[in-house]
This record gives structure tokens, sequence and C-alpha cells, in this order.
């Protein structure tokens, strides 16, 4: 674990004259607020048992109940600048937890990845996870609770829309009654038809993967291999196979937006498809249930004329929801926000993948400001994180490997756009995602398929106080860091609406730094920042200067002198000479947030 001398410091100086050149004209209207999302998986956040048996049962490893996330857990999330919170995993999805006294079908096995499933294989698109409820009769009322909790701590509610695929059991015991279920009226003769929700694999039975074993090496048995699909449909992942192996998707099958896959992906749209219809009245019915926004599972999976058609119809239900879209393919960014109708997009092939090849040294800071200009135009609508519930934790042995490496990455993700930023429960406490929880294995991530303890996110919740008493001054330090930044970023004017420079090849071509250090300037009216970065895993001395043109657009005078004021840790002053030049010595991988007059 490194030092607290490698957390970050916040350099800041007074401001000064107000340029009125070079700013657009919507830049002179009220700056609104950038949105910071804490993504949690709901069933693990208000866990406090800390058995964490190897494929647990809920009764043995425990699992958080929607009224764990209390007025202290809200209120404690909320001091990290938070402003929208994504309850993951809150819509019913298949599990191995019987729940058949309440009604509730039990799955199977051979069909159910880890004993408490993926969030992503949905079961009933109309109902919440049992497991959330302390009364599972009462648990749409519990959700409905929790939202209103929510909104009381000024916080807005971001639920999934799995849009591409449901689970293999996909069965729907609490949809209204005059809504037709999925499937129910396809004709499974056909291995496509517009009007079909599935898609079909005629004179074939589905068989799970033959090496896949429920429940890995425990003794009792659990794959019966009675699971019976006839006809197989594909599979989530646009598998057409009857026989699909395990790193497939294989416990979900793909749903049919009208999209001839296996011909040319012919697209058959008019008359409207009835998945269109009975997927955008599922996302009605949410809306209704006052949720803000939707973060829509695989969206480029599904056509984008769908979107185009759906979102506009939910918002006229509710303005203001935001719908944000896992997408992973560059080239389709713009259509899906300007076609699709989406607000927010996922940016992981680009920046996240380039901040984690920098924390491992794999890179040039030079590249980010390539992949600005890649997406000029767009930046607003880009959602940065360093974690989710897909990625491996920074802290673990797989990624930074600690505590401080991988924050001048967090640094830049939340501060080099006006888009949303995001972390993900347990991010701001150094979670490393130790050891293997079941389905996942070790692998430096925290399960989303079975019951678990978070363990240094436990020391945080601290018995359901959610007063960080368990935490170690370390740690606890690397909270107020994430509150710092998150709060700056969210509610200042240049981080919120202000214009982006960069300053790193220009400092490269100086020689004043190494392809580790990375500085960009972001400003708006008054508030004109520099903001720096190492990546560096030694100590070093590096100088910095902001070219001419820069403090012009700045709307700065070349012939004054400034001076940069450490104003979080009070331990540092520096000037820039007449040359717009500052010199810094830096500890290991460190950040800067200089205010610049």
């Amino acid at each position: 674990m490194r030092s607290l001398s490698y957390a970050i410091a916040f350099l800041f100086v007074l401001s000064g004259c107000t340029p009125k050149e070079n700013i657009p004209p919507d830049s002179m209207q009220q700056p609104s607020r950038k949105i910071v999302v804490y993504q949690m998986m709901t069933r693990l956040f208000g866990n406090k048992v800390s058995t964490n048996r190897f494929y647990g049962t809920v009764a043995e490893n425990g699992v958080g109940k929607f009224t764990d996330i209390n007025a202290a857990a809200l209120k404690g999330i909320k001091e990290l600048g938070v402003t929208h919170v994504w309850y993951t995993g809150v819509i019913e999805h298949a599990l191995l937890t019987d729940y058949t006294a309440f009604g509730i079908p039990m799955d199977d096995a051979d069909v159910v990845k880890g004993r408490a499933g993926s969030p992503y294989a949905i079961k009933d698109y109309y109902d919440v996870n049992p497991d959330l409820a302390v009364d599972v009769p009462d648990r749409m009322r519990e959700f409905e609770d929790l939202i209103q909790r929510t909104h009381q701590h000024d916080l807005k509610v971001i639920i999934d829309f799995v849009s591409n695929h449901v689970a293999r059991a996909y069965r729907s015991d609490k949809k209204p009654e005059q809504v037709r279920d999925l499937g129910e009226d396809d004709d499974s003769s056909l291995g496509f038809h517009p009007n079909n929700n599935f898609y079909y694999l005629p004179g074939h039975s589905f068989k799970p993967p033959a090496d896949y074993h429920p429940l890995g090496n425990l003794s009792h048995p659990t794959k019966d291999g009675r699971f019976e699909e006839t006809p197989a449909r594909a599979t989530g992942n646009d598998e057409f196979n009857a026989s699909p192996d395990i790193h497939s998707w294989f416990e979900t099958v793909k749903l049919n937006y009208g999209v001839d896959i296996q011909n040319n992906r012919a697209a058959h749209f008019d008359p409207i498809p009835g998945t269109w219809i009975k997927m955008r009245d599922i996302l009605l019915f949410w809306a209704n249930m006052d949720v803000d926004g939707f973060r829509c599972d695989m969206a480029e999976m599904v056509p984008v004329e769908f979107w185009e058609w759906a979102i506009p119809q939910i918002k006229d239900v509710k303005r203001d929801l935001i719908f944000i879209a896992e997408i992973y393919n560059p080239a389709q960014y713009r259509n899906y926000l300007a076609k699709g109708k989406f607000d927010y997009l996922y940016d992981k092939v680009l920046l996240y993948d380039m901040l984690r090849f920098l924390v491992t040294g794999k890179r040039s800071t030079v590249e980010i400001d390539t992949i600005q200009k890649e997406l000029e135009g767009i930046t607003d609508q880009m959602l940065h994180f360093m974690e989710n519930h897909d990625e491996q934790r920074m802290a673990s042995r797989f990624f930074a490997g600690g505590l401080w490496p991988g924050l001048p990455a967090m640094v830049i993700s939340a501060t080099i756009d006006r888009g949303p930023v995001m972390i993900y429960f347990g991010q701001e406490v150094g979670e490393p995602g130790l050891g293997a929880e079941g389905f996942q294995g070790d692998d430096g991530r925290t399960t989303i398929f079975d019951y678990w303890g978070v363990p240094e996110h436990q020391k945080w919740m601290n018995d359901g106080k959610f007063d960080g008493g368990s935490l170690s001054e370390e740690q606890k330090q690397l909270r107020r860091f994430y509150a710092e930044l998150l709060t700056f970023a969210a509610q200042n004017d240049a981080i919120s609406s202000g214009q982006y420079l960069d300053i790193t090849s220009y400092n490269l071509q100086q020689g004043n730094f190494s392809p580790k250090m990375h500085a960009f300037l972001r400003f708006h009216g008054d508030e004109r920042l520099l903001i720096l970065n190492s990546f560096n895993e030694k100590a070093e001395t590096i100088k910095v200067q902001i070219p001419k043109e820069a403090f012009r657009q700045m709307g700065l005078d070349a012939d004054e002198i400034y001076i940069a004021r450490d104003m979080l840790w009070h331990e540092a002053e520096v000037g820039l000479n007449k040359d717009r030049i500052f010199e810094l010595q830096l500890k290991p991988f460190s950040s800067f947030i200089f205010k610049i007059k």
C-alpha cells in the first residue's frame, strides 16, 4: 500500500480579469452542473455479512436489501459530490435462491451463472429482484420507497434497461393484465419472423455448455441436464447455435427487433415489430415509477432505429429522463447520439482504455488529445469512468496495484470535459476485488453473479452506520480525495461548462517533461484551470509552460505575473515567470488542479 504522500494535491490560484473575447455565446448562459454517477451493485451494497464462502448461499453470505440503503448511506453518497445513483440489478433476474413460496418459479442451475445470477439475465421486466426485499410480497413498494428516499436526498435514480436479451426462463408473472408476454405469440417453427420476439433454431434443442459446472466444484450435484428448450433460441450474444460454449452468454436469449441477422441483417421495421412495442411499454412502466434515467445495456446490439422511435416517446412522458448507452464501437457513437437520441454514451474503448494503458506504463499521454479531437463535438456526451461492474478494480493487482497509482487517471476522467463521470461503489475506499467469489473467479472484479460481502466497502458501511468508522486513515484520505475531486468537478464552471485546450504536446516539444506527464486547460469566464497529472512511478522535477496563444484564449495578459497556491493541502505555492513557466517537484502518481490568475 502506498503512503499518503502520493495523495492528490489540488493547487489553486486567485481568479483574475474577465475576458469577453473567445467565449462562445452559450457559455455566457447559466452553466449546468456536471453529472456525477455513483453505481452500486444493489445486492452487495448494504450486505453486512462477511462470511464470504465460495459460492455461498444467501443464508451463508448474506445479501443487501433496498432498506439497507438508508438515509445515512444516501447522505454519505451525496457527500461525494454525486448527482445520480445507478441502482444495478433492480429488475428481477434468474437466480438460484428458492422463492417458490412467494409464487416465483425456481430457476434451473444449468442456465444460471453463480448463485445470485446475472443481473443482465432478466426474468421479469415488470418485477424487482426478490433478493432485495425484506418482505418479498411487498418488494415493489420497498423499491418505490428507495426511489423516494433517494429523491429526498436530492439525488436522481438510474436503473438498467436490458434491451438486447433476457433469461432463458423469462416469463412475466407481474405484467399488466393487457400485456402479451415476450414470446407468447411467436411462431417457433420459423427461424425468423419480424413479429417474433425471439430467434429460433427449428429442429434443435438447446444444450447448456458441456463443460459448465454450476456452483463450481462443490460436492452436491447441481446440474441435472433437465433444462428444456425446444426449439432452441439464439443466444444473447448473437450466437445461432443450439450448443453455445461456456464463454458465450448461454444463460440468455436474443431479442428480435425485426433484424434478420442470418440474412445480411435485413431490416423489417414496417410495420413496427412487436418487440419494439413491448420494450417501449416496459420503459414507460419504469418511467412512470419515477425513475430518472436508464443505463441501456448493450444498446448498440439493438437497432438504432428502435431507440430513435422509442426514446422520444418515453421523454414525452417524463422530459428530463436521461438515457445512457453502453456502447463499444466508436464508429457508431455519433449515430446513437444523433439518430438514436441517447443523451450519453460509455467512453470505454477510447478514454478508459487509454488511461488504463497509461497507469500500467504502456502508452504516451500525447494520445489523450488525439482521442479528444476524435470526439470533438460530442465530448459533452461521453460518460467517463475508471471502474464499473464489468471492469477490474483500480486497486487490484491486475490494474494499478494500490490505492494511489490510478488516481491521475481518475482526475482526467472527472475533469477533461463537460460530460458525466462515474465511480463504482467501493472505489472511493480502494476496494481491490480480492478472491474467488464464485462464477467469476479471482479476477480483480467484484462479483455480479454471487452473494458476497465487499470487505473494504463494509469498513465504510460500518455495520449500517455508513460513517467510515472502520476505515484506515489512508482509506479515509482516499475517500476525502474523491469527495473533493467529484464535488469540484460537478460545481466548478470551468469543468461543467468550460472549454478544453491540451498543452501536453507543446510541453513535450519544449522538453519540459516526459510522455508520462499530461497537462490541459479548462476555462470559463473567471475560472481558468491548469490540470496536471503524472503517471510516473518515480519522483521528478518538471517544468510547465502555458503557450502564449493559450493565455490569449483564456483572456489573460502574458505580461502579468501569476501564482499557484495549494488550497486543499496548503503545502505549496508556485509562481509563473514572464515566459509563463513554473517548475514543480512531483511525487509519484501525483495530480494538481491549478486555478490561474
